[in-house]
């Protein structure tokens, strides 16, 4: 975690700017769209033209360290008329950083002009009538990480101290990411993401209350993103790939290789869907 540690006299405000000064001296024009690619969604990578790829680890002050199904780089290319960077990889609370730095690519997006982000993720389902190969569009989310990347001093510079979560998630993208779908073959569905801070998959009593409260699919991803994107401004479309039923659902234990292993094998249906919402969007 180096590039986090570095010149910690700088503000978090500072590290951004650096982030992105270094970025857009090195893309051949600005971005107007970013994709981040969760576990197992890397394989789009293999149907993205990238012009340029920059590892995380030469970014300024960029979390570095990954998980396993996420490269850990920064690619860009166009789709389309999108001019499109895709973040193989993110940064997660479980991995012991601090909500700041999970917040930080969002931020460094956000300040490369971009004004448009779609989030993918792997998730169980929670809701019975899911089943494994299901993408999910994210309507709406649950945070039950007791995290939240704004807590801590204001920096008016990010944007609004409260922001508003009633319509974080566009209805616009929802409804492309559905009709993009239904040309594709591939079975798209609506529902509550239900984020949780991991790294211990659920226990069947708490998949349980999640559903009492409302949610369908759960995971350890997404929800700090969506809070900071929405803070500076950006059309957020949360797509959850639905990788396996969670605790208790169905009596088989859970792995995390199980979910890879799932992803891996929807990479081709999963890429053509997510090139058609970025062309589309």
């Amino acid at each position: 975690m180096s590039n986090v540690t570095a010149q910690k006299s700088l503000s978090d405000y500072d590290r951004v700017q650096e982030a992105a000064d270094f970025l857009a001296k090195r893309l051949p024009t600005a971005p107007n769209l970013a994709v981040v690619l969760g576990s197992g969604f890397g394989g789009f990578t293999e149907h993205f033209d990238a012009e340029i790829t920059i590892d995380y680890k030469d970014i300024p002050h960029w979390p570095s360290e990954t998980v396993v199904g996420h490269a850990g780089q920064l690619r860009y290319g166009v789709v389309g008329r999108r001019r499109v960077v895709v973040l193989s990889g993110r940064a997660h609370l479980y991995q012991g950083y601090n909500h700041q730095t999970v917040a930080f690519s969002t931020r460094v997006v956000g300040a490369l002009g971009i004004k448009l982000i779609v989030l993918t993720n792997a998730a169980g389902a929670i809701c019975h009538d899911f089943t494994p190969g299901n993408v999910m569009v994210i309507d709406d989310h649950i945070n039950a990480m007791g995290k939240n990347p704004l807590v801590g001093s204001h920096d008016e510079r990010f944007g609004v101290r409260f922001p508003d979560m009633s319509q974080a998630y566009s209805l616009r993208l929802g409804r492309l990411a559905e009709t993009v779908g239904a040309s594709l073959g591939i079975s798209v569905v609506h529902g509550i993401y239900v984020g949780v801070l991991g790294p211990s998959f659920e226990t069947p009593a708490e998949i349980k209350y999640f559903r009492t409260i409302g949610a369908d699919a759960v995971g350890m991803s997404t929800v700090p993103e969506v809070i900071v994107a929405r803070q500076i401004g950006l059309e957020i479309l949360g797509l959850s790939f639905i990788a396996n039923m969670a605790a208790g659902v169905l009596p088989t234990p859970l792995n995390h290789l199980d979910v890879l292993k799932a992803v891996k094998q929807a990479v081709n249906p999963l890429s053509a869907l997510l090139s058609g919402i970025i062309e589309q969007a």
